[in-house]
């Protein structure tokens, strides 16, 4: 009678519903936040490579995270800051243009907006980033080197508060993880094993391009306070904060400046008709576009120190549709002023 009641207890635990706040298995979160991954597919002009003339068209590509059923994407900020046309694949079958509507390149994240929604379109949960801790299980989707959906799991191993990254991009905090990203990760989701997007795969921190056990992401509060509820701006430019020696080489009028290298077609920077760089060359190893404006002053805002570019941002966001937009450049050896006014966001 006793063995009966034991074999009973046994059965019924066995056949009980999880625990309240126990984690689902892995493979299930992953089947459900799978169809909200995306491909990212970009196409840019660029300077041709040392030993041609002209520009080339170049393509990229990335991931990315649907968090709306409207249709917006999380992505990465270099992935399509300076895109000429983005494609977003949801699957094989399912491949719709989108449209940048607001960039934060110093933090890494990108909104993107898709031109039409297709039917059945899922989205994942965009969780709060605050309440991750160092060690906690993360994981990964995204389509490192083009191959579909690939998932890599990990701890969240530290939170950090970089003061400088290098002369293009200046993250705030970022979240550092040991799950594995490589090339073609960029704007995928990072996720907490209750399958809430809690970060944005960001540059990868390696100088062989190829993953070596250090992973970044943007936390999710980074990007909708910045993407969300503010909208950042975005200029459609890249480009290199120069101080120092390199601004006397360029023989800048002030201590320091920002060269663009690249300009969005269709883009702020665009209209403002900012010019981007015509050649390359090799300073320290790293690769940088001159013959470019060089961006002086913004808003009002002199771009005399790194701080400078900090300041920067929140003035653009501060614009409305309509507003007059002015850049002071070095062109040619001349300062000169350049504007435009704002335009109102296209309608879908």
């Amino acid at each position: 009678m006793k063995n009966s009641l034991v074999a009973a207890a046994l059965l019924l635990a066995s056949a009980a519903p999880p625990a309240a706040g126990q984690m689902p298995p892995l493979p299930e979160v992953f089947r459900r936040v799978r169809p909200a991954v995306v491909v990212i597919a970009t196409q840019q002009r660029e300077v041709a490579p040392e030993g041609r003339r002209g520009f080339v068209d170049l393509r990229g590509l990335g991931s990315g995270v649907v968090i709306s059923e409207t249709g917006q994407v999380l992505t990465a900020a270099h992935v399509v800051q300076t895109a000429e046309q983005v494609v977003v694949s949801l699957s094989e079958s399912v491949v719709v243009p989108a449209r940048v509507v607001a960039s934060s390149p110093l933090t890494d994240v990108a909104l993107l907006q898709l031109e039409k929604v297709p039917p059945g379109l899922v989205a994942a949960r965009l969780g709060d980033s605050s309440r991750v801790e160092v060690g906690d299980p993360v994981f990964v989707v995204g389509h490192p080197f083009g191959l579909d959906y690939t998932l890599t799991t990990g701890v969240l191993s530290a939170r950090r508060k970089p003061r400088k990254t290098s002369g293009t991009m200046t993250l705030s905090e970022i979240f550092q993880t040991d799950a594995s990203v490589n090339q073609g990760n960029s704007g995928g989701p990072m996720f907490s094993m209750r399958g809430e997007v809690i970060g944005i795969v960001s540059a990868l921190v390696s100088k062989s391009g190829g993953f070596a056990g250090l992973g970044c992401a943007t936390p999710s509060n980074v990007a909708r306070q910045l993407l969300l509820d503010q909208k950042e701006f975005w200029t459609g430019v890249d480009g290199y904060f120069v101080d120092g020696e390199m601004a006397g080489v360029l023989n800048l009028p002030q201590p320091a400046g920002f060269l663009v290298e690249r300009v969005a077609g269709g883009s702020a920077g665009a209209r403002l008709d900012l010019r981007p760089g015509t050649f390359r060359v090799t300073i320290e190893g790293e690769t940088v576009l001159l013959g470019g404006d060089i961006v002086l002053e913004v808003l009002g805002v002199p771009i005399l120190d790194e701080a400078a570019m900090e300041r920067v941002p929140p003035a653009l966001t501060r614009l409305t549709p309509g507003d007059l937009l002015t850049v002071k450049v070095l062109r040619g050896g001349n300062v000169v002023e350049l504007s435009t006014r704002v335009q109102p966001p296209e309608r879908r």
